[in-house]
């Protein structure tokens, strides 16, 4: 099996994803339970994206960003789940080398951009209620656009260059201990002798990056705070847009800590398949709960989906 998915020591053609190990004694539930919820989470979000694109009074920067932020959750959870289940039919769960550093580069893109939409939504609600008579001017339609693209091409960039120098790491092994690929994983089957300098600078240079983005979200909020205890009519639109947002950054950090967090003071003892839900947590709640928690919370969402439910009963 070795000699197959490498030719030599510097020259991996594939991996193993012996994560599936435990797994693999109830493969059938699992598979029946796992498309059912990835059919979930396809629907509530390109729902609410149809929802927001369809309505013209949804057009607003608010809902736009919340859009954005579905359509990640879209693009992240298509890829991890597909092969998840395709690996759940086969005997050998094996993932090509170029499949590997996709993976590994779309599940941190996904993150990252999570927290990079979450950070914009974070400014425009700032705008919003503590620089109200600004807000207009300064949120248009093309500086609306300019955030957009921020958020999504920082983490792609970003990313990209760190996929271009990991594939230039030699490794000398093959067995991935997870069900996905993640970055992490696929340097730590390096060479003893690898030089991983470059890597490391990078990985320091977008820990900064997105910490910067977190202390940004804290000021917003230290500001947004601040202003509403001093009005009835701010404390009222603050629990109306900002919580569902709290919320989601809430969640979102949880999840993606818990991780790094169970790695460095977590029992070894776990189970592998507990592990693995460890490890796959972002991918699970965020992409569920948020659309969940905006549809029900915003008011015009809300009456949006009663008033398609209202419509297809008569």
């Amino acid at each position: 099996m070795l000699s197959l998915i490498m030719d030599n020591v510097s020259n991996v053609r594939s991996f193993i994803l012996s994560g599936f190990n435990e797994t693999m004694n109830f493969r059938v539930p699992l598979f029946s339970l796992t498309l059912m919820y990835y059919c979930v989470i396809l629907f509530f979000n390109i729902s609410l994206i149809v929802i927001i694109i369809s309505d013209e009074i949804l057009h607003e920067p608010m809902y736009i960003l919340l859009s954005s932020f579905c359509i990640n959750a879209v693009y992240g959870t298509t890829g991890f789940y597909p092969k998840f289940l395709s690996d759940l039919l086969l005997s050998s769960q094996t993932i090509s080398y170029e499949g590997c550093l996709l993976q590994a580069f779309i599940m941190y893109s996904f993150a990252c951009c999570d927290l990079s939409i979450l950070a914009v939504m974070a400014f425009d609600r700032y705008l919003a209620i503590c620089r109200p008579l600004h807000y207009h001017s300064f949120m248009t339609k093309r500086r609306l656009s300019q955030l957009v693209c921020f958020s999504w091409l920082t983490p792609l960039c970003i990313f990209s260059i760190n996929a271009v120098l990991t594939s230039r790491i030699k490794l000398c092994g093959v067995n991935i201990q997870r069900v996905l690929c993640l970055d992490w994983l696929i340097v730590k089957l390096a060479c003893p002798e690898t030089d991983t300098f470059s890597k490391n600078i990078t990985a320091y240079a977008t820990i900064i990056i997105y910490v910067s983005h977190g202390f940004f979200i804290i000021w917003t909020y230290m500001h947004l705070i601040k202003t509403c205890v001093r009005s009835k009519e701010d404390r009222a639109k603050f629990m109306q847009t900002c919580m569902p947002h709290l919320i989601s950054l809430i969640t979102f950090l949880v999840v993606m800590f818990f991780d790094p967090a169970y790695k460095q003071f977590g029992s070894t003892d776990l189970s592998r398949s507990l592990q693995n839900f460890i490890a796959i947590e972002f991918l699970i709640i965020p992409p569920v709960m948020n659309p969940l928690i905006y549809g029900f919370k915003l008011t015009k969402i809300r009456n949006r989906i009663l008033g398609v439910v209202y419509f297809k009963r008569k």
